[in-house]
């Protein structure tokens, strides 16, 4: 665009990115300074509420709430803006397609989109410089994040930190160990004595967590998948992950790698399937388990009134004609005694778990794995062919990736190859041992109870007409 130098004032908007990764960059107010310089050379108002910052990566343009806010603006029917000012056009998009995009759309608006550091004469040659400023944009954009990856990865190599601290812990900079953070890892202790000691479920503990005002690392409520990603973490018990490379860390761990492994085997043998609600979220221990054998739906809690019971809910609905309802006294004691049947010798057929969740998604992480080496293996040739790296560097990085190929083929080859053990009798009866206990245990919360309940036992049947119950004993 030509600098318009006319008596004819036009409204406009200044749009200020910055990108902490670049080492070139001018500062909000520095970017501000230059625009406003600009707009009131050129006749061009800019009120106070027309000036819209971030500080995030251009590369993706829904990212940039500010930038699409700004946009919005333009193209309502008030048309408050006439032109949009930018430092550089690397500040409007990285991307040149949303580029294209995004200013097309302007300019049917009739919203003009002006660099103030790269001007451009009007017509097809200027559109053609503005073009191809816009893929040397690009060009550079891709190429830097390829730089940054590959400095992240060498300093993964060489056991440096540079994951994001989780709750508990601070970074101190240069790649060097996390320091403890005692208010945060207060929180921590709290959420692995919750499970490990109390057998509380994450759901529960979330709400906890929140009843006694922590918050997470980001300062957020706590949530289910919050509790799970602590409890999981290696980071706690001395493992550094990133991006595929493992190595032991030199932060101060306060938990072990047995306790760690304990504790995901723990939660594996608690996972309920998706058909079964969360113990927490339950009125009752027994609630969501046990089935109507008329039409096999669940049996509702109702505990108002002085005796509580069960009742299918279809048949509350009107779905057939035959009340199904137990006591929810009589149902608990059922139960009891059933287990306590089996302690005393009674025969009782059972139902192996044919998956192990943690096998499956291990499996599953490394086929990922070696999906994402393929990606990393055009790059580097890329890289090479576009002249970024050397020829040793590109052979340095080819046997690297072919060494981590080969040991994730025969990882997977090893987990395809194991089969899970079926627990033995013996085993069996000491998992309902434990149930048994809990059940029988005045102080173990109705929470506590569901979980262990659900660990062997899928669902519980009831004939009404009969008075039976069968129970479905997986483990």
């Amino acid at each position: 665009m030509t600098e318009q130098k006319s008596d004819d004032l036009r409204m406009g908007a200044l749009y200020i990115r910055v990108s902490t990764h670049e080492q070139d960059e001018l500062s909000p107010d520095a970017q501000k300074r230059l625009l406003l310089d600009y707009a009131k050379s050129n006749g061009i108002v800019v009120q106070k509420d027309a000036v819209f910052v971030e500080s995030v990566s251009g590369r993706n343009v829904k990212k940039r709430k500010e930038f699409q806010r700004m946009i919005a603006q333009a193209k309502s029917p008030e048309h408050p803006y006439d032109v949009i000012l930018v430092w550089k056009f690397s500040r409007f998009a990285r991307n040149q397609e949303e580029s294209i995009v995004y200013k097309s759309m302007l300019k049917k608006d009739r919203v003009d989109v002006i660099s103030v550091s790269e001007p451009v004469i009007d017509g097809p040659f200027g559109s053609l410089i503005e073009r191809i400023i816009e893929w040397m944009d690009e060009y550079y954009s891709i190429r830097l994040s390829g730089e940054v990856l590959r400095g992240m990865g060498e300093k993964a190599l060489k056991q440096g930190y540079q994951i994001s601290p989780p709750l508990g812990y601070d970074a101190v900079g240069d790649g060097k160990p996390y320091k403890i953070n005692e208010k945060e890892f207060k929180i921590v202790s709290y959420i692995m004595s919750q499970y490990d000691d109390y057998c509380q479920d994450t759901t529960a503990i979330a709400r906890k967590c929140n009843d006694l005002g922590y918050r997470t690392k980001r300062g957020n409520l706590f949530e289910r998948r919050n509790i799970d990603y602590i409890l999981r973490n290696p980071f706690y018990a001395g493992i550094v992950n990133w991006n595929g490379q493992t190595f032991e860390g030199t932060h101060e761990a306060r938990y072990t790698t047995e306790q760690l492994d304990k504790r995901i085997k723990l939660m594996d043998a608690r996972r309920r399937p998706a058909k079964h609600r969360n113990a927490s979220t339950c009125k009752h221990w027994l609630s969501g388990l046990i089935k109507c054998s008329i039409c096999g739906a669940t049996l509702s809690y109702t505990g108002s009134g002085a005796c509580p019971y069960f009742q299918c809910w279809k048949y509350a609905k009107g779905y057939h004609k035959t009340s199904v309802a137990i006591s929810v006294k009589k149902m608990e004691q059922l139960v009891i005694d059933y287990l306590k049947q089996l302690l005393d010798g009674a025969d009782f057929q059972y139902v192996p778990k044919t998956t192990a969740p943690a096998q499956n998604e291990e499996l599953e992480q490394l086929k990922q794995e070696l999906a994402r080496l393929s990606t990393r293996e055009l790059r580097i040739k890329l890289a090479y062919e576009n002249e970024i790296d050397t020829l040793e560097e590109y052979k340095e990085n080819k046997i690297r990736l072919q060494k981590q190929r080969e040991s994730l083929l025969e990882n997977i080859k090893e987990l395809e190859a194991q089969k899970p053990e079926d627990p033995s009798r013996d085993n069996v009866l000491s998992q309902i041992r434990s149930v048994y206990d809990v059940l029988l245990d005045p102080a173990a919360e109705s929470s506590t109870k569901g979980n262990f309940i659900r660990t062997i036992v899928d669902q519980i049947v009831f004939d009404k007409e009969a008075e039976m119950v069968y129970f479905d004993i997986i483990i």
